[in-house]
């Protein structure tokens, strides 16, 4: 994966596309941070390739809205596991 810097996409384009169309993706960096990724598209795959980056989106929003919540104290996916399994129990033995 190659980086380019913001200046390098206004002055150098043609060296980030030939980049971009050997390595697959290109990062675009700002003031030393990544701040876009490039990715290498055509017609053919466009819809299927945002459909994945959103997704991929989604799931990093997800996941760090549950880190939030497990920092907060909230419950983990175990211990709900642990919950329902615990409640399920109680239920079947109620039913005796």
């Amino acid at each position: 994966m190659n980086f380019y810097t913001a200046r390098d996409l206004r002055t150098t384009p043609k060296n980030i596309f030939n980049s971009l169309s050997t390595e697959g993706e290109v990062i675009i960096t700002d003031n030393g941070k990544p701040t876009a990724l490039m990715l290498d598209i055509s017609e053919s795959n466009f819809d299927e390739i945002v459909k994945a980056v959103r997704q991929a989106k989604a799931m990093i929003a997800f996941n760090n809205m549950r880190n939030k919540a497990e920092k907060r104290g909230f419950m983990t996916d175990e211990e709900i596991e642990k919950e329902i399994t615990a409640y399920r129990r109680e239920k079947k033995n109620a039913g005796k």
